[in-house]
């Protein structure tokens, strides 16, 4: 069996008789394959109830029925049960509710679930929040990321441990004629969030360097699509339209981002996972490069709402920064095999479609549509739009 151990943010204590209690699968985020034409039995952790990780652990538990995936979850405001019931049932699946920043229970989840394979996708992301709860950023994103690797090089017999990182790393692009980065470029961040990251990241290459942990690095572009908490730009956006109320654009809404839609996200890491090498940067990175502005228009138009384009787009305070771009180079990942196969209209669509049907799963989101969102910091902290 692979056993797959997927991460998810967290920052509270879980007593051991609970988890051993539970007779679910146990993942964070990410899985293991075939080595050459050999199956290998693999034991796959992942950290993420949440978006991207949720859909690599459905891709892997039902792809793949002899690796045994088990996420592990804080179940943060941002994170869904109900994003993995499709493969709850299923005997090769597992969840464990834990903190990535306990050592302790880490360390025994790892031993007595026997992973072999991390898939760290675990950590605070959210820009906004992080411009006013920047300590909680730097806890689960740095420290919670020590625990794994201390954890991983104690427990022995790790085959992968794959860090996801961000494209947010490199900052951003000064011009729409900067060129590309690839994975040698300097990192630059620019917000506490990304300097969190490449923080995770240096700790990463150490313990790869130092003690030979066989870890691998990403940096993906935006992601969207189903299982995304409404505080990212689409699913808020569409929230917010499905209200009646307009979008709420940071500045002139001239800056853009390059979406890539998460199944795309998560056939990504199946490819990392069978074919990248141990020591591995990664950029995964797409070719819908759109302005925040062209996005809210063009869910306005899916909607059927265009009459009221006007009075449905606001201009808000921007960010305290907010990068221009960012562009990346992902020709090593397209040479191990990997394509974007989802286009931006259909994906948008899919997208869309789904949050009418399923937006109630997570709850109270009014904290999260608002301009500027501060969640995790005290209540009423949110910057509104007025």
């Amino acid at each position: 069996m692979l056993y797959i151990y997927v991460c998810e943010r967290g920052i509270y204590m879980v007593s051991l008789r609970v988890v051993i209690s539970r007779h679910h699968v146990f993942v964070n985020f990410l899985s293991h394959m075939h080595l050459l034409t050999t199956i290998i039995s693999y034991h796959i952790s992942y950290h993420y109830l949440g978006f991207i990780g949720s859909h690599a652990a459905i891709l892997l538990a039902k792809k793949y029925p002899h690796y045994k995936v088990v996420v592990y979850d804080k179940l943060d405001y941002c994170s869904c049960l109900a994003n993995l019931d499709e493969i709850s049932r299923l005997k090769n699946f597992k969840f464990v509710k834990g903190d990535i920043s306990s050592p302790d229970l880490v360390s025994y989840v790892m031993t007595e679930e026997k992973i072999d394979t991390v898939m760290h996708f675990a950590a605070q992301t959210h820009v906004d929040n992080s411009f006013g709860n920047s300590f909680n950023f730097t806890q689960s994103n740095i420290f919670g990321t020590h625990v794994l690797l201390e954890a991983a090089k104690i427990h022995k017999g790790i085959k992968r441990f794959i860090h996801v990182s961000t494209d947010e790393v490199y900052g951003e692009g000064e011009s729409f004629e900067t060129e590309a980065m690839k994975e040698e470029h300097i990192l630059e961040p620019t917000n506490p969030y990304a300097a969190t990251k490449a923080g995770a990241e240096f700790l990463v290459k150490s313990y790869h360097r130092s003690f030979k942990l066989p870890c691998i690095i990403t940096r993906g572009n935006n992601v969207y699509g189903p299982h995304q908490f409404p505080e990212k730009l689409i699913p808020k956006f569409t929230n917010q339209l499905l209200r009646g109320r307009p979008v709420t654009l940071h500045g002139d809404g001239s800056n853009t981002r390059n979406f890539l839609y998460v199944e795309d996200v998560a056939r990504a890491f199946e490819v990392i996972l069978h074919k990248a090498q141990p020591g591995q940067i990664l950029n995964i990175g797409g070719d819908n490069e759109i302005s925040n502005l062209d996005v809210a228009k063009k869910l306005i138009d899916l909607l059927d709402l265009g009459d009221k384009k006007d009075e449905l787009i606001t201009f808000v305070p921007d960010r305290k920064f907010n990068d221009l771009r960012y562009t990346i180079n992902s020709g090593k990942l397209h040479q191990l095999g990997w394509t974007e196969q989802m286009s931006w209209e259909e994906g948008l669509k899919t997208t869309v479609e789904w949050y009418k049907n399923y937006t109630s799963r997570f709850g109270n989101i009014e904290d999260a549509l608002v301009a500027h969102p501060r969640i995790g910091v005290a209540p009423g902290a949110a910057v509104t739009n007025t």
